[in-house]
């Protein structure tokens, strides 16, 4: 699967386009607040050939934009069903973080997914892994190389999990069984750099007291919430 990545709008979003190489079947994952990203693919030539949209959750950086790309593309859209309550607030989300002019309109969604399930890409098949903390239903979508983490995990950080509707409880949790998938899944995040499981495991700071459980040397880390 290829992996291409676009930064785009206020909050400087990792947005992807994911391609199976296989027949050249695409996704869009996650999509910004603004019309940039829609800007950006149909700027792309040759055009992708676009089949689904996924939503790793519901914060407005990272679903706001949705009605704008399902004007482009009408595709099946899919979310993680526990992201429900938290999607449902887009139309006022800019309000509750202070910034009103960023209230946007929820979009259609198609499927809901769960821990566990899968999604076809062509001949890619995309796992979910739910990651629940930074949001109530934040999950995962991965391969056997590559991981989209949307904001559980970024080099060196973890997700914020001071936010409405975050849960630091289950965000210990769910990196707990993040780090169980193998070390050598790319890790592309919502915000930053790629990385590696592998490498967060040995250096992220957030990530100390999983270090600890297993008995690895690593940066010494700090507590964060409780568990950690």
């Amino acid at each position: 699967m290829q992996v291409r990545c676009f930064t785009v709008g206020a909050f400087q979003v990792n947005t992807y386009l994911l391609t199976d190489e296989a027949t050249g079947q695409s996704a869009i994952l996650d999509t910004g607040e603004s019309a940039e990203l829609r800007q950006i693919l149909q700027s792309l030539d040759p055009a992708p050939d676009i089949r689904m949209i996924l939503l790793t959750h519901g914060h407005l950086d990272h679903a706001g934009a949705l009605t704008m790309l399902q004007e482009a593309w009408d595709v099946p859209t899919y979310l993680p069903a526990a992201e429900v309550p938290l999607f449902d607030t887009l139309p006022m989300q800019g309000r509750m973080f202070g910034m009103p002019h960023l209230d946007r309109p929820c979009g259609r969604i198609d499927h809901y997914v769960h821990d566990g399930d899968t999604v076809q890409l062509g001949s890619t098949t995309l796992r979910v892994l739910s990651t629940p903390g930074h949001t109530p239903g934040q999950c995962c979508y991965y391969t056997d190389k590559d991981i989209l983490v949307g904001d559980t995990l970024f080099a060196g950080s973890i997700g914020r999990t001071d936010f409405p509707m975050s849960d630091p409880r289950k965000m210990v949790d769910s990196l707990r069984r993040l780090m169980d998938l193998p070390g050598h899944l790319r890790v592309h995040s919502g915000h930053g750099p790629v990385t590696t499981l592998a490498a967060e495991l040995i250096g992220n700071p957030f990530l100390g007291f999983i270090r600890r459980e297993r008995g690895l040397q690593g940066a010494p880390g700090y507590s964060w919430a409780p568990g950690t």
